[in-house]
């Protein structure tokens, strides 16, 4: 069995949990105390490089990498995200760091709250502000969602080092095509039941996109109300929630591998933020959401309360793939085998914020 490194934030700091053989060990907390909203696991370097974006109630956000997996950590002697003088925003939180493709080494994207897209092209050590993203001319009708202003949510294309996409909330989705020089909501077919206007230009809440491993024109995403798959890299949506107990929730990740698999997370509803039917089930596509298997095999049977939070789910690199998954109940569950089966990895760990893996060795 492969060996995997499986990196867990929570609200009380970062955990670290390794595979070898078959045996799963778990180390932590790192960063005591600091809530860690976004982690990034660079695979293109010789060494992996490992992003942690802290938010310390004292010291306030900063980014934090490791070259050693974690035994040690950097935090650079200036803030790595900073938001000039000029736009009279200050960092509240990092809620996203991106590695890009091989296409562009050393290129890191951080997404923030206030919403705004930051670039590095040192891996992760120092960013710059997205300018054309920030004074976009819808900007000052964005309005925070119900966890803030955030950008939480960077697409990047293989094929093509200048495609991003971004998702924000609740202001939607939004392409670049030029590397960030100008940018277009791309929100066709994506509905906001909570508007006036169900069907905007921009304004929808999204809460994840996930790109599909066999055409990356092909994307995923969870709404606020609405899971929807996307065939031309996000310029139309089309609804695929048919077959779900409900389509209101926050994660959504893709198989690393196998083409139209994609996974979900069912919450009841928005004024109800518990598992769908109180039942503990991810839910897979086979065929790019023309249906949905609940998995459940080896998760708890009885009434169960975990939300699963929109960067709580992931994926790893290995055939077959491991799926991950925490909840604010500080459960960790792994499945090693697509889905087919789950068992818990960790349980009374503070609310998990987010979870990356990725195969080592």
């Amino acid at each position: 069995m492969t060996d995997v490194l499986l990196t867990v934030g929570t609200r009380k700091g970062l955990f670290i949990g390794r595979r070898r053989g078959g045996r799963w060990e778990f180390d932590g907390p790192q960063f005591n105390a600091q809530a860690v909203y976004s982690i990034g696991i660079d695979m293109r370097r010789t060494t992996p490089r490992l992003l942690v974006g802290g938010d310390s109630s004292h010291w306030g956000p900063s980014v934090f990498h490791s070259d050693d997996l974690g035994a040690t950590w950097t935090e650079p002697v200036r803030p790595a995200v900073k938001f000039p003088k000029d736009t009279g925003a200050s960092l509240e939180r990092v809620w996203q760091l991106h590695p890009a493709g091989p296409a562009a080494p050393g290129v890191v994207y951080a997404g923030t709250e206030p919403a705004a897209l930051f670039r590095s092209e040192d891996g992760g050590e120092t960013f710059e502000l997205v300018r054309p993203l920030w004074e976009h001319p819808t900007r000052s009708q964005w309005m925070p969602g119900g966890g803030g202003e955030g950008l939480h949510t960077v697409v990047t294309d293989p094929r093509d080092p200048d495609a991003v996409t971004v998702a924000v909330s609740t202001a939607g989705v939004f392409r670049s095509q030029d590397g960030g020089a100008s940018w277009s909501p791309s929100n066709h077919g994506v509905s906001a039941v909570f508007l006036p206007d169900p069907n905007p230009v921009f304004g929808q809440c999204v809460h994840k996109i996930a790109q599909d491993a066999g055409d990356p024109d092909r994307l995923y995403l969870q709404n606020h109300w609405g899971v929807y798959r996307s065939d031309d890299a996000g310029v139309t949506w089309t609804d695929i929630g048919a077959g779900l107990p409900s389509d209101f929730g926050f994660a959504t990740a893709a198989h690393p591998h196998r083409a139209d698999v994609a996974y979900v997370f069912p919450i009841t509803a928005d004024s109800d933020r518990v598992p769908a039917e109180r039942r503990c089930r991810v839910y897979r596509t086979s065929d790019a959401g023309g249906g949905w298997e609940a998995l459940s095999a080896g998760l708890p049977q009885e009434d169960h309360y975990g939300t699963v939070l929109r960067d709580a789910m992931c994926t790893d690199d290995a055939d077959p793939a491991g799926v991950y998954f925490g909840n604010r109940n500080g459960e960790v569950y792994a499945s090693a085998d697509d889905g087919d089966s789950w068992h818990l990895l960790a349980s009374h760990l503070p609310d998990v914020l987010c979870v990356r893996a990725a195969v080592i060795g």
